[in-house]
């Protein structure tokens, strides 16, 4: 229940960072928009989530993961939904700015929510299977801008993408608080009274004794992340953050402009998008299978190089067979890595600051879109 519950609102998630992608061309035409003005259609919503990625996550450390698992979903729902009202451009990038504040929060506070209800065992296959979804949120994300922009507009593509979310805030409300995050807390009743009732919906029951954490608890400041034990861990965590960052969305924001100018004419943008989109399923399962056999570090290796090696190939490619093939491969490669990457982190930091740890890596992801945007629109 909870894959399929923290899953879809990673769909939500994907939907709302890069619908703005397939919409930049409509929308650039109605309001005759300048290539530094289109840039920042796509950069607003990562601004504003560095923003929520470590307001959200240093605050699911100190008040609980349950309660911003609900806000974070609920902020961006309404925001994403009144994007598709925006009177004008100076609004839409408000709007987006506010909506990259709770998708920012989501995306690590549903990651620490759900690893840290895993046992070890298989732990590293299931958070990949978790980052899938993004997948399937890319994959609605180009089907509905395929089937609403040629018809209906940009507008009805921000409003239908906002209704998942919008009913995710009430399956959301029923899913009790992380019983490790109780336990570190001191609530070790509370956390017991979540157990239990997670044995009796999978059948089984408690066993007798004393709840013990498995790991440390400490440290438990945000600053930690720096401490001797962690501080070389998190640093390269931020740079792979980074650098992986800007290969995926230097790419796939610009998606739809990309196949413009490579002379693929509007109509064929959102199918071959789509076919792009539909890679990364295979890719995310290959890597689930392989942090297991392979392990975390040598799973992310293999795919971050040879994601390299085809977005380099695809930026080169010149026929529309060899910037469809290219860009598939790439596709599978990058999100491979994605899920290598997301079932690692996770495991680098004691519960104490597990969303902290998660949150500052990916406010450098919105770091790294944002210098990606600036770098597209220069050769947009």
């Amino acid at each position: 229940k909870l894959l399929a519950i923290c899953g879809l609102g990673w769909a939500a998630d994907a939907m709302e960072v890069l619908l703005v992608s397939f919409a930049m061309p409509s929308m650039s035409a109605e309001w005759g928009l300048k290539p530094a003005q289109t840039a920042l259609l796509a950069t607003a919503i990562f601004l504003g989530m560095i923003v929520g990625a470590l307001f959200w996550g240093r605050l699911a450390d100190k008040v609980g993961r349950r309660i911003c698992f609900v806000l974070t979903i609920a902020l961006y729902s309404v925001f994403g939904g009144l994007s598709a009202l925006s009177p004008s451009f100076g609004a839409f990038l408000v709007l987006r700015f506010l909506t990259g504040i709770g998708v920012g929060g989501a995306l690590p506070v549903d990651y620490g929510m759900y690893s840290e209800y895993l046992p070890p065992e298989n732990r590293g296959k299931r958070l990949v299977y978790l980052e899938s979804f993004w997948a399937l949120g890319t994959l609605l994300a180009a089907g509905l801008a395929w089937l609403i922009i040629p018809n209906f507009g940009w507008r009805w593509l921000f409003a239908a993408s906002a209704i998942p979310a919008f009913l995710l805030i009430w399956v959301r409300r029923g899913v009790p608080e992380s019983p490790r995050y109780l336990f570190v807390r001191g609530k070790s009743a509370e956390a017991r009274a979540v157990l239990e009732r997670v044995a009796r919906e999978n059948g089984t029951m408690m066993p007798e004794g004393e709840l013990a954490l498995a790991g440390s608890a400490a440290p438990s400041r945000a600053r930690d992340l720096l401490a001797p034990s962690l501080r070389r861990t998190t640093l390269l965590l931020w740079l792979v953050w980074f650098m992986i960052s800007i290969g995926y969305y230097g790419a796939f924001t610009w998606l739809p402009s990309f196949f413009r100018a490579k002379g693929f004419a509007l109509p064929a943008v959102y199918p071959n998008a789509f076919i792009m989109a539909l890679a990364q399923i295979p890719g995310y399962f290959s890597a689930a299978l392989l942090v297991e056999k392979w392990g975390r570090r040598r799973t992310l290796g293999a795919y971050l190089i040879a994601s390299g090696v085809f977005a380099w190939l695809f930026a080169l490619a010149s026929t529309p067979i060899e910037v469809v093939g290219t860009g598939v491969l790439l596709s599978f490669f990058a999100l491979g890595a994605w899920g290598a990457l997301y079932a690692y982190t996770p495991e680098a930091y004691p519960t104490s600051i597990l969303t902290s740890g998660l949150g500052s890596a990916s406010a450098w992801t919105r770091v790294a879109v944002a210098f990606a945007s600036a770098i597209g629109a220069l050769f947009a």
